[in-house]
Formats: structure tokens, sequence, C-alpha cells
């Protein structure tokens, strides 16, 4: 099981593309797994026929966990092996180890397994050249487990693959590029997400992964007075996330009340707006543009404590992340560098974003990265909340259903749309004062719309 590129250490495998028997390419998709926050397909890096799989669907697996076994059929240019009782990975290991029957299978980010007799080198095979083989081995085995180191001391093969985890290959080959042409800029040399997407001009977005349909609960026996549902994927990443952030950053949350009637009437007008048409106009639009404002008026609110350095990270771009509860749990997407969004540009990425969520689409780079998050309960009805932190964000504002209650408006009693707004802060980055000064501009701004102008 390869490290998806979200630094996660679990994975449940979803659905099996083969089984034992089947001819593999590579490149082609043999699994889908989910992660906790979303479903991936995983590629296999090499050629050959699949030799067993080692777990079922439906099961959990740790990262680095062998999945499937594959008999690797050899290569061009290199000798076939005696009787094909190895594989031709073998060959290319200066003292590899001879399997009396049946062929090696080699396991997808292990390498090739070794079995109990040594054999001599070929004749003939001088020290440069054993260095030049072993230092292919290296490349093959970081290659299968997405990193590692080759030796230092030898040039690397000319027909060596470059390195590159396997959802990064597969994005590659999504977006027709040849990785051989690709500089790496990870560790040892591999290729990341962000050198494939250099490559591609003009750059183009990663390939959502299509999210399988949600799990249904285990239906209650007949008579029981309790069921058990196993704790994992979204449910299993979400309560160790606000576990960390609710015992990790001391948190402090502040409420105001404020009249946003004003703020209502000017959805409606942006509704009719020949600059919104086709958009998605409603009060979660304003809400973020004045939180947005709000962090631009008071900018140390956005920042995040490392602890490791012991420093706090002033941030100069917002990735506004929206909290959206999907079928597969609650996930936090973000809105990349919204602060230079215009309000139709922000319109458009907002109604995108909630779409890929609740269509399972939403890629894991979309849910990393933010900076502070805004989270909608005002859509069940709820007056308000004391919401958690998002794990290395310092803010998230809760929203609050919008009512009509009597409020005194110009000296006189009058029925006004009303909501309540709630700021968590964490408090080690954030003071009393600054997070109430961000609480009192977002409530500003919303009582008087025009100050996403005069403020701005």
């Amino acid at each position: 099981m390869p490290d998806v590129g979200e630094g996660l250490t679990e994975a449940e495998i979803l659905k099996w593309y083969v089984q034992p028997g089947d001819t593999v390419t590579d490149g082609q998709v043999v699994c889908e797994v989910e992660t906790a926050k979303a479903a991936v397909e995983l590629p296999i890096p090499y050629d050959g026929v699949v030799h067993e799989l080692r777990f079922d669907e439906g099961t959990t697996v740790d990262v680095g966990t062998a999945i499937i076994a594959v008999d690797v059929a050899p290569g061009p240019g290199e000798e076939p092996p005696p009787a094909a009782t190895e594989p031709t990975l073998a060959a290319a290991e200066p003292e590899a180890e001879a399997k009396p029957a049946g062929r090696q299978p080699v396991l997808v980010g292990y390498g090739v397994a070794e079995s109990s007799t040594k054999r001599r080198p070929r004749k003939g095979t001088s020290v440069p050249e054993q260095a030049q083989a072993a230092q292919v081995q290296a490349a093959v085995q970081a290659e299968l487990n997405g990193h590692g180191t080759a030796a230092p001391e030898a040039p690397a093969a000319p027909t060596a693959r470059p390195l590159a985890k396997p959802p990064v290959r597969k994005l590659a080959k999504d977006l027709g590029v040849d990785l051989a042409m690709v500089v790496p800029s990870g560790p040892d040399g591999i290729i990341t997400r962000e050198d494939v997407h250099a490559a591609v001009a003009p750059a183009a977005v990663p390939a959502p992964v299509q999210a399988p349909e949600p799990v249904a609960a285990p239906a209650p026996v007949a008579g029981a007075r309790e069921t058990r549902i196993p704790i994992k994927g979204v449910r299993k990443a979400t309560a160790q996330a606000m576990i960390g952030s609710a015992f990790t950053a001391p948190h402090v949350t502040e409420f105001v009340t404020v009249d946003v009637t004003r703020t209502m009437r000017l959805v409606e007008e942006l509704k009719s707006d020949k600059d919104m048409a086709g958009l998605r106009v409603n009060p979660l639009l304003l809400i973020a543009k004045a939180l947005l404002v709000a962090i631009r008026r008071n900018p140390e609110v956005n920042a995040a404590w490392d602890e490791a350095n012991q420093e706090i990270v002033l941030k100069h771009y917002i990735n506004l992340g929206i909290a959206a509860a999907t079928p597969r749990g609650l996930i936090v997407p973000n809105i990349k560098d919204a602060h230079d969004k215009t309000l139709p540009q922000l319109a458009e990425a907002l109604g995108e974003l909630v779409a890929t969520a609740r269509e399972g689409k939403t890629t894991p780079a979309a849910m990393q990265g933010g900076t502070v998050t805004i989270t909608n309960v005002g859509v069940f009805g709820v007056d308000t909340g004391t919401p958690i932190l998002n794990p290395g964000e310092s803010a998230i504002l809760a929203v609050g259903a919008i009512k009509l209650q009597p409020w005194v408006h110009k000296g006189k009693v009058k029925p006004r749309q009303v909501t309540t707004l709630a700021l968590s802060f964490d408090h080690r980055l954030v003071d009393g004062e600054l997070g109430s000064k961000v609480l009192a501009d977002v409530a500003a701004i919303l009582e008087q719309p025009k100050r996403l102008i005069t403020w701005a």
C-alpha cells in the first residue's frame, strides 16, 4: 500500500479491478482505495501477470504493506531466466537469488522478494558493471516504494525509469506527460505532482477521483439493542483531527448577533445582475467575502503555529475552507488564493467546490493547505455553535440560521432578518482583541454590505 501523498498511514481497499492470472501493463489501474477523505485509484508500475491479491475488498491496510503480488515478464534487452523460474527484475541484481520452482512474484511496494540460494556473478561482469546493475535494482526498488535512495557512488542507469509514486504516475498518464521529460524536485529525484503540473502548459488541474457510493450502515438485527459500526475512513480521520485540534490548540469562541437584512437584499439584487448570470448567489457568498475583507484588515489572524520550530507562520494568502457535509462524511475543501478573486470568481469557485464535494469527487489536494474555514450550520436550522478548528488553521467562522426576528431598527422594533456568528480561534496565535476585531468586522460588513467597497 503506497503513500498516496496525503501523509496518511492506512487505507481501505474498496475494489479490485484485477484477479489472479490477469495480465497487467505499466500504468494500469489495479484497485481503488479509500484514504481518510478521498477515493484513489492505484496503478501498477510495471508489466506482468497477477499472482496473488493479498487482501480482500473492505480490508484496511497499513501503508507499506504488500497488497498484490505480480509475476514480472522479461523486459527488452535482458536475458530470459532459465525455464521461466525468475522474473527479469532479479536479473539486474549481480547476486540475485535463484528460485527453484515457479516465477518469483513481485510485491507492490516491496520489490523482488529474496530466496535462500545464492548464485555466482556472471562471468565477465566487471566491478563497474556490477555497480551499475546494483544502481538499476536500487532504482527499481525506489520506484516501487515511491521513495528510497540510490547508491550515490554509481551513476543512474540510462534506461532507469523515472521515480514517481503510483498516483503521480497515473496523473502523468492522464495528462499525457512523459515522466522521462519531467525534472524532479522531490527527495532522491522523485517526481512530485507539482513537477507534473509544471510540465503541462497551460497548467492542468488534477483529474478528480470518482468516490464510491456511500456504504450504508449495517442493518440492525431483529431484536438487537445495539449496532456496532467500524470506525474507519472519513469518520476515523475526522475523529483523530478533532481530538488533535481540541487538545492541542486552546480554543476561544466569541459570538455576535447581527441584523443582515441589507445583506439579504443585496443577495436578491445580485441574482439579477448580468455579471453574476449563471452563478449561484446566496448569503454564504457575501459572508465569505466579508470574512476575506476582515482578514485583510486584520492579517495577523491568518497564521499557523509551528510547534517544532517554535515559530508563528504568517500567511500572505488565504485558502478559504468550506465545511461540506457529504454522504461519506464531513470534508473541508478550500478555495485556493480566495483573497485574489472577484465576487463572480468567488461565486464560481464556491459553486464548483460544493458541487464537487456532493458528487464525491473532491481530490486530496483540494483539502490541503487551508488557512481559515467557514461552517454554515444555519442550513440545518441551527442558531449557532462552537466550531472546532481545522488542524493547522487559526480560525473558523460558524454561521447560524438567518431568521426573521423583532429587532430595534432606527429606534423602533421591526421584523428584521437576523443571524448569529461564532468565531473560534487558536488563543496561542490570536488574542481576544484580535479575534474580537475580526468577528466585529464581519458583522459590520453584513450589517452594512457597502463596507465591502469602502473597506476593500
